[in-house]
C-alpha cells in the first residue's frame, strides 16, 4: 500500500467543488489534516468571534469526512512541528492543499511550511480555489482567465476514502471568549441554506437593498463568512448565482439586476483579493509610499477607543460600529463609511483601526479587508479621495432613524430632523455630555483639513510615476465589472448618487 498524502485543510473547509481533495484522493490514502495554530488566534486581527465560526465549521468537516470513512486529523500547535510528527508516524511523502491569500503571518507561515518540505523531501502541491492566481505576471487578460476558472465544471466530492489509522484527536478549546452574540453560525448545511434563500427569496431587492443598514441585512446574501473560511466555494456561489439568473430573464420582477449584481460582486471579490496576492506588504505599509507618514503612526487612543465602542457622538457611525460589534457583519457602504470616518475625520492611520475592524468581522478576508482599507483611507494612490459625509449618509441611508435609534437609544428624545446631527438641536443639553457624548470632531471642519492633507500629497512628477506603477500592477483593465474598481449604479428607491470608489462587496 502506497504511503498516505496528507490533505491540509486551512480556509477550504468543505468536501464538494474542492481541488485539494479531489487529487489527493487521485493519488491514494489521504490523511485529511486541520491544525488549529495558537500563534494565529494571537495575532491582533483576530477574534473569538471568528474562533467560535470556524469551530463550529470544523465540526460540521468532521462529520462529513468520518462518514466518508476518514476522519479529520485535528492537532494544535506550530504547523511544521505537527506536519514533522504526522510525516514521522504516516512515512508520508506528499503534502497537498489549496493556494491561501491570507495575511502576512500566513504567508510567513507558508514559506516555513515551504522550507520543511523541501528539507524532509515531502512535496507539497498547492492548488487554486478561486479566481486568484499565484504569480501572475500582469493584471491583461486576468479576468478572462478568472471566469475560465470560474465557469468550469464543479468537481464532485469523493464517493468514499480510505480509513487511515490515524487518532482524529478533537477540537481544542481556545481561551477565546465569542462576544457576538447576533454573529452568523458556521458550517456547511448554514452556508447551503442561506445560499438557497438567498437566490428564492431574499434575494429579489438585493440591487436596490444593499446599501440600506436595515434592508440590506436581511437582502445580501449573507455568504461572506462561509466564503472566507470555505464551507462554500466561489465558484458554487457564482454558478448558482449564473444558473439562477438564466431563470429569470425575460422577467420583470428585479430577481434579473440583482442577480447580475450578485455575480459581478463574486467577481469583484476575487479582483481585490489578487492585490493582496500579488503585494501581501498591502497589510503593513501604504500602497503607494508618499502616503507612510501622512497621518501620526501612534494614533490618538482616546479617538480609537471612541470609534471602535461606539462613541464617536457621531450617531450613525455610532450605530454601525455598535451594530457590528453585535453581529459581527456590516453592508459594504456602512464598512467604508466608518473606515473613512477613523481616516479623514479621525486622522487615524489605518494600521491601528484596521486590525480592530478586521476582528470585529466573523467574515474577515485579508484580501479584501487590507485593499479596502487602504483604498478607503486613501493611500492607494490609484482611487479617487472618497470622504463619507456620516451625516449625509444617516439621512440617506436610515431616513426614518430606525437603525440609529435601535443601536444608539440615549438618543430616544432628539427629535427626528436632529437626529444625525443632535448638536444643533436646542435640547442638547439634556444628552450630550450626559447620556450620549458630545461629537468628537467637527465633521465638516475635519473633513476639510483631512482633504487638503490628502491631496497635498498628490503633486509631482515622483509620485505620478509610482502611481503609474501601481495602476499597471493593480488595477483593472477593460472589463466592465472593474474599470477603476467601481461599481455599476444600482437601482435605489431614492436617486442618489453612489460613490465613484466604493465596492459593493455586500456577500
Amino acid at each position: 500500500m502506497s504511503s498516505p498524502t496528507l490533505l491540509w485543510y486551512k480556509r477550504d473547509l468543505r468536501l464538494e467543488d474542492h481541488p485539494a481533495l479531489n487529487r489527493a484522493a487521485e493519488l491514494g490514502p489521504v490523511v485529511p489534516v486541520y491544525i488549529v495554530e495558537p500563534d494565529y488566534w494571537a495575532l491582533p486581527d483576530t477574534s473569538g468571534r471568528q474562533w467560535a465560526f470556524l469551530r463550529e465549521s470544523l465540526e460540521s468537516l468532521q462529520r462529513q469526512l468520518a462518514h466518508l470513512g476518514a476522519p479529520l486529523v485535528i492537532r494544535m500547535g506550530d504547523v511544521v512541528e505537527e506536519f514533522e510528527k504526522l510525516r514521522a508516524e504516516t512515512e508520508a511523502t506528499r503534502l497537498i492543499s489549496h493556494e491561501e491569500t491570507g495575511n502576512l503571518w500566513t504567508f510567513a507561515r507558508d514559506k516555513r511550511v515551504a522550507a520543511w518540505a523541501r528539507e524532509k523531501g515531502v512535496a507539497w502541491e498547492e492548488l487554486p480555489q478561486s479566481g486568484v492566481m499565484r504569480r501572475l505576471p500582469s493584471r491583461n487578460g486576468w479576468a478572462k482567465q478568472r471566469d475560465g476558472f470560474m465557469y468550469q465544471p464543479q468537481l464532485s466530492m469523493p464517493a468514499a476514502l480510505p480509513p487511515h489509522g490515524i487518532d482524529p484527536g478533537a477540537i481544542p478549546d481556545l481561551d477565546l471568549p465569542d462576544t457576538c452574540p447576533e454573529r452568523q453560525r458556521g458550517g456547511r448545511d448554514q452556508a447551503l441554506s442561506l445560499l438557497g434563500g438567498f437566490l428564492t427569496e431574499r434575494g429579489q431587492s438585493y440591487r436596490s437593498a444593499m446599501s440600506s443598514p436595515l434592508a440590506g441585512e436581511w437582502a445580501c446574501s449573507r455568504l461572506s463568512p462561509h466564503l472566507a473560511i470555505g464551507t462554500l466555494s466561489v465558484r458554487e456561489a457564482a454558478q448558482a448565482g449564473r444558473a439562477r439568473k438564466a431563470e429569470v430573464k425575460g422577467t420583470r420582477t428585479g430577481w434579473l439586476g440583482s442577480m447580475r449584481s450578485f455575480e459581478a460582486r463574486l467577481a469583484w471579490r476575487d479582483h481585490f483579493m489578487q492585490k493582496l496576492e500579488d503585494e501581501p506588504e498591502i497589510e503593513a505599509r501604504c500602497l503607494h509610499h508618499a502616503y507612510e507618514n501622512l497621518r501620526p503612526r501612534e494614533s490618538d487612543a482616546s479617538r480609537l477607543n471612541a470609534w471602535e465602542t461606539g462613541q464617536t457622538g457621531l450617531p450613525f457611525v455610532d450605530a454601525c460600529m455598535r451594530f457590528c460589534a453585535a453581529t459581527g457583519w456590516l453592508n459594504f457602504r456602512m464598512r467604508a463609511m466608518v473606515t473613512a470616518v477613523a481616516s479623514y475625520h479621525l486622522w487615524l492611520d489605518w494600521r491601528s483601526h484596521g486590525p480592530r475592524l478586521a476582528r470585529m468581522f466573523t467574515d474577515y478576508e485579508p484580501g479584501i479587508h487590507w485593499s479596502q482599507v487602504q483604498m478607503q483611507s486613501g493611500t492607494t494612490g490609484m482611487n479617487t479621495v472618497r470622504i463619507y459625509n456620516p451625516v449625509k449618509q444617516g439621512t440617506d441611508q436610515d431616513p426614518d432613524g430606525i437603525f440609529t435609534r435601535r443601536w444608539c437609544p440615549e438618543l430616544a428624545e432628539v427629535p427626528d430632523r436632529y437626529l444625525q446631527e443632535p448638536w444643533l438641536w436646542e435640547g442638547a443639553g439634556s444628552v450630550l455630555g450626559r447620556s450620549y457624548p458630545e461629537p468628537t470632531v467637527d465633521v465638516k471642519a475635519a473633513a476639510k483639513a483631512a482633504r487638503e492633507a490628502v491631496w497635498a500629497v498628490r503633486k509631482g512628477d515622483a509620485f505620478r510615476t509610482e502611481a503609474a506603477r501601481i495602476v499597471d500592477k493593480h488595477a483593472s483593465r477593460k472589463d466592465p465589472r472593474f474599470v477603476n474598481d467601481r461599481q455599476p449604479r444600482p437601482r435605489r428607491a431614492k436617486r442618489t448618487k453612489p460613490p465613484k470608489d466604493q465596492l459593493s462587496f455586500d456577500l
